[in-house]
């Protein structure tokens, strides 16, 4: 339901753009991740868990763009494809749903020992280190399906997730409990709709790159090159913290071990206040992690990338590189 909201969303924009063109949606897909609800997305160890059915489609022109939540998609994309648009972003941070019994509580009110469900490492990570007294346990599932797990058992008293796919399904007055990135930072690219295209195709990559905003395009990659340099992904807790102001762009990325005791974080900052130049010509495709953003200054998507790479950079010079091997082996392992 939520990946057809987020389709209906862009293809809106799409038909408000070009009003003589007619966009078909094609019958939605079930993904590996969609269909393997047993088992912690962490330990799949799939890749491209909710990408590779789309992709197929994508390659064999059957669809001429998919529409992502662009945390789903890994930092290298398979060849012969991009990221042509990146939607302005919701709010990308995390929000706690209670259980109706636990209606107007925070997460510190709650009793010791209860139980909160999550399918993200990085959340759990995070939380273990702030409420110590809470338990954290794996929930999988759609967003209906975890919020009917909450309701109508008792086994979790909240769940954590993203406060922009509620927002999208209408169940803002859900949230119960915003958390703040000194309580949790959000994934990589949370928030944030992706448009993938065939690279090679110029006709749909310069429709869709209207899309653009530029200011969500520069943190996303930032983001994902700080993620893409740590050598992350959803077995390990890699997170993250944006904001542009004035021209300037602001990353804090951090790693946890999985039960959090264990971590490094740190912040940094560049200029990405470059006007946009006529930079057709070989230039013209060129992509920032996945990413083909014909409408922002080259020089600032270079800016934004290397921010993220020199950010991930220290913290592997500070131990992150042991944090996140043994998080790996004992993710493995459980």
């Amino acid at each position: 339901q939520l990946a057809r909201i987020q389709t209906d969303s862009v293809v809106e924009m799409l038909r408000e753009l070009y009003p003589d063109l007619r966009f078909e949606i094609a019958v939605a897909m079930s993904t590996t991740g969609d269909k393997i609800l047993d088992t912690a997305l962490s330990k799949i160890g799939e890749k491209s868990l909710f990408t590779k059915e789309l992709e197929n489609a994508l390659e064999r022109n059957e669809v001429d763009l998919v529409v992502h939540s662009l945390k789903d998609l890994p930092t290298s994309l398979p060849p012969g494809f991009t990221i042509g648009a990146v939607c302005k972003r919701e709010n990308p941070l995390d929000a706690v749903v209670f259980h109706p019994k636990n209606c107007g509580k925070t997460l510190s009110l709650l009793p010791e020992k209860s139980v909160i469900g999550t399918s993200s490492l990085r959340r759990a990570a995070q939380l273990k280190r702030k409420f110590p007294q809470l338990e954290f346990r794996d929930i999988r599932g759609n967003l209906n399906t975890r919020l009917k797990k909450l309701d109508e058992k008792e086994d979790f008293s909240a769940i954590i997730l993203a406060a922009a796919g509620l927002k999208r399904m209408g169940w803002e007055n859900r949230i119960g409990q915003l958390l703040s990135p000194e309580d949790c930072l959000y994934a990589v690219g949370q928030g944030a709709l992706a448009v993938e295209v065939r690279a090679k195709d110029q006709e749909i990559l310069n429709m869709v790159s209207a899309l653009h905003d530029a200011d969500t395009v520069l943190c996303c990659i930032a983001e994902r090159a700080f993620m893409k340099h740590l050598e992350g992904g959803c077995s390990v807790p890699v997170a993250v913290n944006t904001m542009l102001k004035d021209g300037q762009l602001y990353l804090t990325g951090a790693v946890y071990s999985l039960d959090g005791s264990d971590s490094l974080k740190e912040t940094m900052q560049t200029s990405v206040h470059y006007p946009q130049q006529n930079e057709d010509g070989p230039n013209d495709d060129v992509q920032h992690v996945g990413i083909t953003a014909k409408n922002v200054p080259g020089r600032a998507q270079e800016a934004a990338e290397s921010l993220g790479v020199e950010l991930a950079s220290l913290l592997l010079s500070k131990g992150a590189k042991h944090i996140l091997s043994v998080a790996r082996q004992l993710n493995d392992a459980c």
